[in-house]
């Protein structure tokens, strides 16, 4: 085989008799997965750039608009602070303000991320307790009213949980648990995770008795992975442990004397003017019609499932639509099927779907992500490849999903 290059590979030549495979993939794939999410045409631009002057200037500016547009979408008066890192560093950085080691805290579970705050929970030293509510169904407020009148001696500092979890779609009634925690006539703080839902599922952090909340900016807010967000209360301030690392303590990066401490160090430059972009979409649109268009598009997707699924295996995590997210969705098949869709979509037809994450076997399971940068006719064009895919794969089931999702669409 002859290579020809100058400098870097450009193409290799294959001889006459050795022809490629056909494949529809090629042109603008879609990535369909739960995070990162697509990033609008207008963020990559304005990322697009040279290094700003990180001392004075335009970049001041820009994170000082930003601050007031996140509180906006968290629907708080309170603070909030900003991390280089991942939605794991928030869960660190939330831990770490509030809690000492020894201190105990409650983990409300719903799939592989609450247990995965749990786990950084005891890896800070703290005392954790879990309550699993399965990977299908949404927290019994019930049993967390129980949980907590049993702790008369006030020992859990803070409850935790995720109004989404990504791995199983399954959404949490967060105002429910502050409703719950309220009847235990119990003290401690509520943290919630809102990395998969906000901007995509309404949150409303002072209305429903959050007192710490975290997120990140690859989902909803369709930013380049790698920008954490903590918000909390006067309360939860009120409560920040005696020693936090300066790396952590949230105080500074929300009260700052001057700029350098936004960031303990120099600013995160390119994702800030990226999640300005973000911000501005939002609010062109509106968060009200930010919060329907993805209802309407998550009822599309289900509709489509529940029609596949009477000829076949295919079903839905969770069966309760009130319990669902409108940000992912999980989708079972027989054990292989999952991997086999998934892979025939990507490689086929330029589709990426989710893996199969917190359930077993994985290879049964596939993802949807359906949050951010998403309209009509991307979650149409991403159910009609799927489609495809278990007629090209020989997977059972019923034909008219895509009518059923048109028509959701079409009344909306």
């Amino acid at each position: 085989m002859l290579t020809l290059r100058r400098g870097r590979v450009l193409f290799a030549a294959k001889p006459d008799n050795e022809s490629l495979p056909m494949s529809l993939s090629q042109g603008r794939t879609y990535l369909a997965i739960p995070g990162p999410s697509v990033m609008p045409d207008a963020v990559l631009r304005a990322m697009h750039r040279a290094s700003p002057n990180i001392y004075e200037g335009e970049l001041h500016d820009v994170v000082a608009s930003l601050l007031p547009d996140l509180k906006a979408l968290a629907q708080t008066t309170g603070d909030v602070a900003i991390y280089t890192g991942n939605g794991h560093a928030a869960w660190e950085a939330s831990l770490a303000n509030v809690c000492a080691p020894g201190d105990t805290v409650l983990v409300l579970a719903t799939g592989r991320f609450g247990h995965g705050w749990a786990e950084m929970a005891r890896g800070l030293g703290l005392s954790v307790d879990v309550l699993d509510f399965g990977e299908q169904d949404a927290v019994d407020m019930d049993r967390v009213t129980a949980a907590l009148k049993a702790d008369s001696a006030g020992l859990i500092k803070a409850v935790l949980v995720c109004q989404t979890d990504t791995s199983t779609g399954v959404r949490n009634d967060v105002a429910g648990v502050r409703a719950a925690m309220d009847a235990a006539g119990h003290d401690a703080l509520l943290m919630a995770d809102c990395m998969a839902s906000l901007g995509c599922d309404n949150f409303a952090m002072d209305d429903w008795g959050v007192d710490v909340m975290v997120a990140g900016c690859q989902k909803g807010l369709m930013t380049p992975a790698g920008l954490g967000f903590v918000f909390f209360n006067a309360k939860a301030a009120g409560r920040q442990v005696g020693r936090v690392s300066v790396w952590w303590n949230w105080q500074p990066r929300a009260h700052p004397n001057m700029f350098y401490e936004y960031f303990n160090g120099t600013a995160p430059t390119h994702h800030l003017y990226g999640l300005r972009a973000a911000l501005d979409l939002i609010k062109e649109e509106g968060l009200d019609n930010v919060m329907a268009r993805h209802a309407v598009l998550a009822r599309a997707i289900w509709a489509a499932c529940d029609v596949w699924g009477q000829g076949g295996a295919l079903r839905l995590n969770v069966k309760d639509p009130a319990n669902r997210s409108h940000s992912v969705t999980s989708i079972g098949m027989e054990p292989g099927q999952g991997d086999k869709l998934r892979q025939w979509c990507e490689h086929q037809a330029g589709l990426t779907l989710g893996i199969g994450l917190g359930r077993e076997p994985a290879d049964a399971w596939f993802r949807i992500g359906h949050m951010g940068h998403v309209n009509a006719q991307m979650i149409l064009g991403c159910l009609a490849t799927i489609e495809a895919g278990l007629i090209a794969c020989d997977i059972p089931h019923q034909a008219g999903g895509i009518r059923a999702a048109a028509e959701v669409i079409a009344a909306a």
